[in-house]
């Protein structure tokens, strides 16, 4: 496996590992506060090409593999994980499935606007009925000429607020169960498409999420993602790629409160000498350590397998289990070593702690990513078993 990034990459990584320190950083309480990520950052953003991290070069984009995308990303997670969401969700699930899935026309049509940042992509599964089951769906499409008329409605849409295209999945044949939904590209502006209200959340502040509602919808016959009847199948795939580069995120998180933390142990004095003296606290901090480099392990290794072309179903689910579970255990042993200023919310140690606990259910929950391990172990055993009979 080889994990060495391109001169141009570790370049573009230092230049973000700057914005992100000097430029975001500075104003991730701003963000806290007015629950807004300010123009200037999304404007500088767009103009480093972090809306197109995953859109191929020919339409616009930087086109990096998932090597490099991690990479990025793990830069990008070191500071207000709300604004990592909404980066992370356009150039992750919501625009992913266009660029693997999508017609050269549907490319052509889409990709450019959304590599530039002019517009944003969101991924709408999740229903008030039908989360971790995903077949479970309500929302229905049916054909009418030269168009689906979609009905139904989905909620903790990140991005819905904001985005501009939607990758959708629904209902075509109710019959069929999973084999009958189709994933379809939706505009805001199709008639019949409604942005519900903003959700309050407990945190990522500056990110936003809302339901969304189709009332007669009508979706034109060639914004069909894929094949019909194979929407399960893509929403699956585009959820795998997610996982992966969620795991980065969580990384860049879990470093930097590396970071924090080992400064704070430092210059903290109690009892006459750094708390860093204490043995305790030196266990905190090795722990820590010990996790990220494990999670920062895993995450490589699973976006290799990316690179390769290779199943990475079960892998993939483990690298999100394994990033959302370090993620929560590392915030916690910060607010810990950090003490009653850990608690704080002036300070940034609290919002990490917040924000770390989303992560433990969105893009899957842990425990649907170890149902997911469990079964892929189960194929595994069969094929196994089967080969030995013969």
């Amino acid at each position: 496996m080889n994990f060495s990034l391109s001169e141009e990459l570790i370049e573009m990584k230092r230049s973000i590992r700057d914005f992100i320190d000097h430029t975001v950083d500075p104003l991730a309480q701003q963000i806290e506060e007015e629950d807004e990520i300010p123009e200037k950052i999304m404007s500088m953003s767009k103009e480093m090409g972090l809306f197109g991290l995953s859109i191929p070069e020919e339409y616009g984009g930087i086109g990096i593999d998932m090597v490099g995308k991690c990479a990025l990303y793990e830069e990008i997670g070191r500071t207000s994980n709300g604004y990592t969401t909404v980066i992370g969700a356009h150039t992750g699930i919501g625009s992913v499935g266009i660029v693997e899935m999508g017609t050269d026309e549907q490319k052509k049509r889409y990709l450019p606007d959304m590599a530039r940042g002019n517009r944003i992509g969101a991924f709408a599964l999740t229903e008030p009925s039908a989360g971790s089951n995903a077949a479970a769906l309500k929302t229905t499409a049916v054909k009418k000429g030269d168009k689906y008329i979609l009905n139904g409605s989905k909620h903790y849409i990140t991005n819905g607020p904001i985005a501009d295209v939607f990758t959708v999945m629904a209902v075509t044949d109710r019959d069929k169960g999973a084999k009958g939904i189709t994933s379809f590209i939706v505009e805001k502006d199709f008639p019949g498409f409604i942005v519900g209200k903003k959700e309050e959340k407990m945190g990522l502040r500056g990110s936003h999420s809302s339901e969304i509602f189709f009332e007669d919808c009508e979706v034109p016959a060639e914004n069909v993602l894929g094949m019909e009847g194979l929407g399960y199948i893509n929403a699956l795939k585009i959820l795998a790629n997610g996982r992966a580069g969620l795991s980065a995120r969580n990384l860049g998180s879990c470093q930097k409160l590396l970071e924090l933390s080992t400064k704070y142990a430092h210059e903290r004095e109690q009892f006459g000498k750094p708390i860093f003296e204490q043995q305790i606290i030196q266990h905190y901090l090795a722990e820590i350590a010990l996790d990220t480099e494990t999670l920062r392990s895993m995450t490589y290794r699973v976006a290799w397998m990316v690179d390769q072309g290779m199943n990475v179903i079960k892998e993939a689910a483990m690298a999100k289990l394994l990033g959302s579970e370090i993620y929560n255990r590392i915030a916690d042993k910060a607010v810990q070593i950090h003490g009653g200023i850990g608690y704080i919310k002036e300070f940034p140690i609290e919002r990490y702690y917040r924000d770390a606990r989303i992560t433990k259910i969105y893009e899957g929950t842990s425990e649907i990513q170890k149902n997911i391990i469990a079964a892929q172990l189960h194929k595994e055993y069969e094929k196994n078993a089967r080969s030995v009979q013969v």
